[in-house]
C-alpha cells in the first residue's frame, strides 16, 4: 500500500504558475504509474496527466496539453505537476493517484488507479 500527500496548491493570478508535489510513502514508489486528476466544484473528477513508472512516458488531457508537465523523482518518492499559464477554469482540487497497473499511465480513467491523496486546492483569480 502507498500513502500520497499533495502540496503546492494555492491562490494565483491568471497567467501565473504553480508546481504541485505529491509525496509517496509505503511500498516502492517506482512500482506505480502515477496520475494527476482534478475536480472543480459541481463537476466530475477529470484526468489531467499521468506518467509511467520510470518517467519515460507521459500522457495528458487535451485541455492541459502544452501548459501542464508531469514528472517524477523516484529517488525522492515524489511526482510533480508543473502548471503554467494558469486560467480561472483550472480552479479545482488536484489529486494525485497511484496505479499498480504497469500501463496505468495510459488510462485517463480514475478506476485504473488504486490509491489517492487527499488533494490540494488550486484557485486561479482572473
Amino acid at each position: 500500500q502507498v500513502q500520497l500527500v499533495e502540496s503546492g496548491g494555492g491562490l494565483v493570478q491568471a497567467g501565473g504558475s504553480l508546481r504541485l508535489s505529491c509525496a509517496a510513502s509505503g511500498r516502492t514508489f517506482s512500482s506505480y504509474s502515477m496520475g494527476w486528476f482534478r475536480q472543480a466544484p459541481g463537476t466530475e473528477r477529470e484526468f489531467a496527466a499521468a506518467i509511467s513508472r520510470t518517467g519515460g512516458s507521459t500522457r495528458y488531457a487535451d485541455s492541459v496539453t502544452g501548459r501542464f508537465t508531469i514528472s517524477r523523482d523516484n529517488a525522492k518518492n515524489t511526482v510533480y505537476l508543473q502548471i503554467n499559464s494558469l486560467k480561472p477554469e483550472d480552479t479545482a482540487v488536484y489529486y494525485c493517484a497511484a496505479s499498480n497497473y504497469k500501463l496505468g499511465y495510459t488510462s485517463g480513467h480514475g478506476s485504473t488507479y488504486d490509491y489517492w491523496g487527499q488533494g490540494t486546492q488550486v484557485t486561479v483569480s482572473s
